[in-house]
């Protein structure tokens, strides 16, 4: 359960893990319409072990803003922490910030802190687009912070801005198993990745009301804390939005769920709401 209270929080949400396959189409955004500065959404992390059902932890996203000089920037910020109840087992506190010019949506820069258990690690990036390269100091624990300079693509993002990245996706013409590729820097190393897309459905959000929802799927390589294959599911909502409502994936032990728990400030209409 160790490993299951831990970067989960922000990463499950984004991480498309790569792989090869038959049908691939390349997607950058240019131009965000799904959310603007003050939007907050918060979220409920439920751990499942044969009848065992934890809600051991949350999370939340919010949506700031900034200018550096002449530009408008948008200021993503994550967060991700167990219940106190739960910190005597295993205490996760991480916290994700990127600054993404408004403009282009290409981040500026990247940080991630990033504590689990007697784990305390910092990842800084900084992106140059002009050289196609990432700058990354990566510090463990007490250890020297290492530094690296990694080659990007136009289109490589970090973690959390493809949280927000994604959400720009226009899926109207996409068909059923339709792949969307990207390119990830994580844990400073750049991965090509792609989420399938899966269709739509109606989804039961509990107190919040149902949704015309959009389905995919991201193809995880079997690691420490998830198993191999397309079993995560994301749904989010099927509007100008598409704020991520849902999300259950198999673990290595067990399996979680996400839940959307309350939001505010959404930029569009909830034209996805049935009611």
């Amino acid at each position: 359960m160790r490993r299951i209270l831990s970067k989960y929080y922000l990463i499950a949400i984004c991480c498309f893990v790569f792989a090869s396959n038959n049908f691939s189409q390349s997607y950058c955004v240019g131009e965000n319409t799904a959310y603007s500065p003050g939007e907050e959404l918060n979220y409920k992390v439920i751990y499942n072990w044969g009848m065992i059902w934890l809600e051991s932890g949350k999370a939340t996203f919010r949506v700031g803003s900034a200018k550096i000089k002449d530009r408008t920037l948008y200021v993503f910020n994550g967060s991700g922490s167990t219940y106190p109840n739960y910190d005597w087992f295993y205490k996760v506190k991480d916290v994700f910030e990127s600054y993404v010019d408004s403009a282009t949506f290409r981040p500026l820069t990247a940080i991630a802190n990033i504590k689990e258990g007697n784990k305390n690690d910092k990842h800084n990036y900084v992106f140059n687009f002009n050289k196609k390269q990432a700058y990354t100091t990566i510090t463990r624990g007490n250890d020297p912070a290492q530094k690296d300079t990694v080659k990007t693509t136009p289109c490589t993002i970090d973690v959390l801005t493809a949280i927000y990245y994604a959400r720009n996706i226009d899926y109207s013409n996409r068909q059923k198993n339709d792949t969307i590729s990207m390119s990830l820097l994580i844990d400073g190393k750049v991965y090509p990745i792609y989420i399938r897309y899966l269709g739509k459905e109606k989804y039961n959000a509990g107190s919040l009301g149902y949704y015309n929802c959009i389905k995919f799927s991201p193809l995880l390589v079997e690691g420490s804390i998830f198993k191999g294959g397309e079993g995560m599911k994301v749904w989010v909502t099927d509007d100008k939005n598409k704020i991520p409502l849902y999300i259950e994936t198999p673990i290595i032990v067990g399996s979680i769920k996400v839940k959307l728990a309350s939001y505010k400030d959404l930029r569009n209409a909830e034209e996805s709401k049935i009611k």
